[in-house]
């Protein structure tokens, strides 16, 4: 069952920024560097980094392959902390 997260982001460069947020976030705390991550989803170095500056949106794809790599729930990735 999905459970969902009130994005309060109002347009879709507030939702890119979010994700890529949490993405380093979370990235971080399972002790990846952008490179292992990279590396893992088969994608440049350089998408990361841009993915988690909110400067590209990515693909549903590449959403689910974050997700199951990191083990987390896609909702993680557009959580709020307000």
């Amino acid at each position: 069952m999905f459970e969902f997260y009130p994005v309060l982001a109002k347009d879709k460069t507030e939702i890119l920024k979010l994700f890529g947020k949490n993405l380093r976030k979370l990235r971080e705390s399972k002790g990846l560097t952008q490179e292992q991550l990279a590396n893992e989803l088969g994608l440049e170095i350089s998408q990361i980094s841009r993915i988690e500056r909110g400067v590209i949106n990515t693909s549903i794809y590449t959403l689910y392959q974050i997700s199951s790599f990191l083990n987390i729930d896609m909702n993680e990735l557009f959580k709020t902390t307000e």
